[in-house]
């Protein structure tokens, strides 16, 4: 049974075993991450995931990753840094190759999902689109609306989106639920909808060449 998106995202996860080689994670991944693991048997692979809410403060991922890197470095054979530059600027790549750790290649979840080449083949015509995953239309009142203070403040949203066109959902998963929340999360925003569906794009195979 997977975690729930609260203990992800307020507590993190660990998830430690006999693995030779350590995942360290954003929260946000967690479901993920397991789903693959656990769908190729690869029992080599333990996780452990720092808390989502990370990303509302990126500049605190690289001392976050780089504690948890000090506190497991002697208990694994490898740690695998599975956060892209997720907003840090280059810091948390400058931090990994301090330490001796790989990370997955990226700006962001949404490019590595995608796949970071066809991203990156779409950036000039998707300047206007906001982009959501699976985790994120499942927790979007916790790391959109109400950090960016709409529950308050809803004349906040034409200020914030009033460049955006679109609501891009980039779905990890096949699930008509969350497609219909996702749209509902781009009626809020006064957005129109489109779904893709990625799957676990680049990240699948990042954590198959382990």
């Amino acid at each position: 049974m997977l975690p729930s998106d609260r203990d992800l995202t307020e507590k993190g996860l660990a998830r430690q075993g006999s693995g030779s080689v350590l995942l360290l994670a954003c929260g946000a991944l967690a479901r993920e991450i397991l789903a693959i693991r656990d769908a190729n048997g690869w029992t080599h692979l333990d996780l452990h995931c720092l808390p989502a809410d990370l990303h509302l403060w990126p500049d605190r991922i690289p001392d976050a990753v780089e504690a948890a890197v000090t506190r497991y470095r002697d208990q694994y054979e490898t740690i695998f840094v599975v956060y892209a530059d997720c907003g840090t600027g280059g810091l948390l790549q400058a931090r990994c190759d301090a330490l001796g750790v790989e990370m997955v290649a990226g700006p962001h979840c949404y490019a590595f999902f995608d796949g970071v080449e066809a991203f990156a083949s779409r950036a000039e015509d998707e300047m206007t689109a906001f982009y959501l995953t699976d985790f994120l239309v499942r927790q979007f009142d916790a790391f959109v609306w109400k950090p960016m203070g709409f529950d308050r403040h809803p004349e906040l949203i034409p200020m914030m989106f009033g460049n955006y066109e679109r609501l891009i959902y980039l779905a990890q998963t096949d699930d008509a639920a969350l497609d219909a929340k996702a749209r509902g999360c781009a009626a809020r925003l006064g957005l129109a909808y489109e779904r893709r569906v990625t799957g676990y794009g680049d990240l699948a195979l990042a954590l198959a060449r382990l």
